[in-house]
């Protein structure tokens, strides 16, 4: 046998003991598919005005999303309407590539009359989940892009005293539809004792309110403990009070991402100073889950109410195309109750003349038959 012989020999040769099949490579596979594939995530950030939440997001994925943006004066902040600004930015990290949607909501909350300010923004939710609902309902479904929100980072002001009115009204309106994580921003505006207290307070008013927030999933049995007090302390931790800053400081002589105030530095990414790393923690290592939530949870209750309105399913399963964003007219049913009516009709005509030549065919058969005896 010639080396190269031996050598194809041994790519199909069995390593392992006898019974060993080779299915334990399934994950492999997978993880293989997945990262040529990439990975897509779209998260919303909604808040007043002059919260950081885009000084966070730089902060959060050390990227510029927001490079020409013009900050309104207090003037046309008056009259201001809610705005959906959508940044895609495509962020690789060791062959790994993640496709970064942000959906940002400039104006929220920032009218003197801020009673209707968050429809804008469940329309668009809402949208989302119809785009994906028609392009999966279409002939081609492989190349589906998903825009569906995923997760909302709703951000408190840490200047009040718990949630205000519209921080309330906003998150009961949301909560069925996306997956909300409550945020107290700028935290070095606080002690850690008022942090402590303000924290405890917003959680006492989301569960008097019924305000469901992204709960975090239990860590299996199975898992390390290193990974089940990861997910201890974010739980505890929650809502996450975070500082953001995108300038580097010298402290202790190594460079550092954070704020500079005359009595000290507030370091970004400092676990003793703020939430920022317990954030970014709970966003990468709960991505999938976020989306399985979206997914399994949240589309599915829209999926299952649009169906009730007026989609309706062909003989295959598959959702019929529907319109883009409004439901049927009562009249566009009546008429459709119609079509399919009269298409009945002229199918069981079809059928009853074909029933009836059938039946003369025979006859005339049988009386060619006698008339040959």
């Amino acid at each position: 046998m010639s080396h190269g012989d031996k050598a194809k020999q041994g790519q199909f040769s069995n390593p392992e003991t006898p019974g060993y099949v080779g299915f334990a490579n399934l994950p492999n596979q997978v993880h293989r598919k997945s990262v040529k594939k990439g990975f897509e995530f779209t998260l919303m950030v909604v808040g007043e005005s002059g919260l950081g939440k885009s000084t966070l997001i730089n902060s959060l994925f050390l990227t510029d999303l927001y490079p020409e943006r013009i900050i309104p004066g207090a003037a046309e902040k008056i009259e201001r309407t809610v705005q959906i600004e959508a940044s895609t930015v495509e962020i690789e990290e060791r062959g790994v590539k993640l496709r970064l949607t942000v959906v940002d909501t400039p104006g929220y909350g920032d009218a003197i009359n801020s009673q209707d300010c968050f429809s804008t923004i469940i329309s668009y939710i809402d949208d989302q989940f119809e785009r994906y609902l028609h392009d999966e309902s279409g002939l081609n479904r492989r190349h589906i892009v998903d825009n569906r929100v995923h997760c909302c980072f709703y951000f408190i002001s840490p200047l009040g005293h718990g949630l205000k009115p519209l921080d309330v009204q906003f998150m009961k309106a949301i909560h069925n539809k996306v997956n909300v994580v409550p945020v107290i921003a700028k935290a070095d505006t606080l002690t850690l004792r008022e942090r402590e207290r303000l924290k405890r307070r917003i959680l006492d008013e989301i569960d008097e309110h019924g305000i469901k927030i992204y709960h975090l999933p239990d860590a299996e049995s199975d898992e390390d403990e290193d990974f089940k007090e990861q997910t201890r302390i974010l739980k505890a931790s929650i809502p996450f009070a975070v500082v953001g800053s995108n300038q580097q400081i010298e402290a202790k002589g190594k460079k550092v991402r954070g704020r500079l105030y005359p009595w000290g530095v507030v370091e970004v990414e400092n676990p003793e100073h703020n939430d920022f790393l317990k954030l970014r923690t709970m966003l990468i290592t709960h991505m999938q889950d976020l989306q399985e939530v979206t997914q399994d949870l949240h589309y599915e209750n829209f999926r299952s109410e649009r169906l009730k309105r007026g989609g309706r399913l062909s003989s295959h399963g598959y959702i019929l195309p529907l319109s883009p964003v409004k439901g049927p007219e009562p009249e566009e049913k009546d008429k459709d109750m119609i079509l399919q009516e009269k298409e009945a009709e002229l199918r069981r005509m079809q059928e009853m003349i074909a029933k009836m030549q059938a039946q003369m065919q025979r006859q005339g058969e049988g009386e060619g038959d006698g008339s040959h005896m």
